[in-house]
């Protein structure tokens, strides 16, 4: 592929320092691997065994840090400051995507349907949260992804150790009403709606955590997604507003819900989601043809934009 050498040399970032480091450093040999494959010059750069100043030796980045310190605009704010393109969403989109809150505020401010919540503090009256979202609830830690720390409470007395699960991985924890419903996922490339993938954990998982994007191979992934033409456009729809109304740029993924009277609400935004073998992005991509290489040429090929 000659027409690779025009990205010149590429730092793939992974690994990192947050609680996804381990599916980090998954998600990057993926990708370097394709690139390399691709006949990109591409290199693996973990910025925790380095100094992210070295990378004024590349011309571009494809960030593939997940978490705290990659998907918060740490690393893009360094990748700026340094002057090389990068990846996928900017600073302050990718400041806004990483904080569950702060994506729930712009996404209630823009009129866009998202689940109930509450910021539980250790003077939170857990009563009153109860008596606002009801039973059974989501405790989930604010500033994390991959459902870290996340737990379902189905009973009062379940919440504070559901909390103090929380509280292990950050100072700020929510609760979130929970809804039952299908649970949907919509990834985008270059900007645009790929087409909506249904995830269906196995019976025995409340709900689609950690284990189940990473380890288990009995999740279902349901493309086409069950929905009718008309509903997929609707949710393709929304969550490309609510992509775009936090900043998000490029790739990402938003997760949905619809529940049982047929309304969609938006989970949150993944401005920097998996591209390992269970990812749902290359899944998506490859239901509109491309191959895992192509998807991550195409995902590089945006740190072209506005270069000559």
């Amino acid at each position: 592929m000659s027409n690779a050498t025009k990205f010149g040399k590429v730092a793939v970032l992974l690994g990192g320092k947050s609680a996804e480091r381990a599916v980090s450093l998954d998600s990057g040999q993926a990708v370097l691997d394709a690139l390399l494959r691709s006949g990109v010059q591409a290199e693996a750069f973990d910025p925790q065994d380095r100094s992210v100043t070295e990378l004024v030796n590349y011309d571009r980045a494809f960030i593939v840090l997940h978490g705290r310190g990659g998907e918060d605009g740490q690393i893009q704010g360094a990748l700026e400051w340094l002057n090389i393109p990068y990846t996928g969403t900017g600073v302050q989109g990718s400041a806004i995507g990483m904080d569950k809150v702060k994506t729930k505020q712009i996404w209630q401010g823009s009129d866009l349907p998202t689940a109930p919540y509450r910021i539980i503090t250790k003077e939170t009256d857990l009563d009153s949260v109860i008596a606002e979202l009801g039973l059974p609830v989501i405790i989930k830690p604010v500033h994390e992804g991959s459902s870290v720390g996340m737990s379902k409470v189905e009973k009062a007395e379940d919440f504070a150790a559901a909390i103090e699960k929380a509280t292990q991985h950050d100072a700020v924890v929510m609760a979130e009403k929970w809804i039952t419903g299908r649970e949907f996922t919509i990834s985008f490339l270059n900007g645009q709606p790929l087409p909506v993938i249904r995830l269906q954990p196995p019976a025995d998982v409340a709900f689609y955590d950690y284990e189940a994007k990473y380890q288990r191979n009995d999740v279902e992934y349901g493309i086409p997604c069950g929905l009718s033409e008309s509903e997929e456009k609707n949710l393709q729809a929304l969550c490309l507003r609510a992509f775009q109304a936090v900043g998000a740029e490029g790739w990402g993924r938003i997760d949905a819900m619809q529940d049982e009277q047929g309304n969609f609400w938006l989970l949150e935004v993944n401005t920097v989601p998996g591209m390992t073998s269970h990812s749902l992005v290359p899944k998506a991509a490859k239901a509109v043809g491309y191959s895992f290489d192509e998807l991550c040429v195409a995902i590089l090929e945006q740190t072209l934009e506005g270069t000559a």
